[in-house]
């Protein structure tokens, strides 16, 4: 069985920021980066599959990204992920989720995944789209916002327990190879040991293009997608007032800021 887990290497802010020239992001000096916290959730699930089964489960972390993005592939690789796959090409720059969605999708048809996770969404962007996105490229069977997931290695079904709106939670069997977004809370992901860390910097991380994986450049990037980033903008800071006064005129004066706001 092969359980392929897709990651994402995402950016946090600092404090103070400052947008880039272009008007269309963050300026990069001003950035940190981790691995995505749903996705580790991710790879945790996939692990606990493999220690479950005990022999004949393999867990590939796959990654989208330039060279900087091999660290979340290490951090995968140090708590116990069998191989790593970076697929970059700067036809790659600028895709919106679908088309990265294109690119795992790709992968998925050369790797055939008996199971493909993926975090419900990221923390940078949260669009929560590639997941199912990918689904639907590969025409699998899928369920997002996986809070509980029973799987036997080769069986040809999963029983699933989803998050739904409103607190509701919903018990699904899913037929596989199936796509799983997989929600915050599902276990608690592991520590890398020291040793799976020195290890895990010592292995080789497998790399292939866009072209490699027989994409046409105009189905990614800005070509590719179909969203775009027009400006990027720090929203106005309001300031609290004071109402003073009777009862009776503080809620005058609210009625008042209601209608003027609303236009009523």
């Amino acid at each position: 069985m092969k359980i392929l887990v897709a990651v994402k290497r995402v950016a946090a802010l600092e404090e103070d920021f400052e947008i880039r020239g272009d008007g269309r992001d963050v300026d990069p000096d001003f950035l940190t980066w981790d691995m995505n916290e749903w996705d580790d959730y991710s790879l945790e699930t996939a692990m606990q599959i493999k220690e479950a089964a005990g022999d004949g489960v393999e867990v590939v972390a796959v990654t989208i990204g330039p060279d900087d993005a091999d660290e979340v592939l290490r951090k995968c690789l140090a708590k116990g992920a069998d191989r790593a796959l970076r697929i970059w090409s700067d036809a790659i720059e600028g895709s919106d989720p679908i088309a990265i969605a294109r690119v795992l999708a790709a992968v998925a048809q050369r790797e055939k995944p008996d199971l493909l996770l993926a975090g419900t969404q990221s923390s940078d962007q949260g669009h929560a789209a590639t997941g199912i996105a990918l689904a639907a490229l590969l025409g699998w069977p899928h369920a997002a916002v996986v809070t509980a997931l029973d799987l036997e290695p080769g069986s040809a079904s999963a029983l699933i327990q989803r998050e739904l709106e409103g607190g509701l939670l919903q018990s699904v069997e899913v037929q596989t190879p199936a796509v799983l977004t997989i929600q915050l809370g599902i276990n608690t992901p592991r520590y890398a040991s020291l040793r799976g860390i020195k290890q895990a910097a010592a292995r080789t991380i497998e790399t292939a293009t866009a072209e490699d994986l027989g994409l046409p450049a105009d189905a990614l990037g800005e070509a590719g997608s179909l969203s775009r980033v027009r400006r990027t903008v720090v929203p106005e800071r309001g300031r609290a007032q004071m109402i003073e006064g009777s009862a009776a005129e503080q809620a005058a004066r609210l009625i008042q800021i209601i209608r003027e706001a609303t236009g009523a």
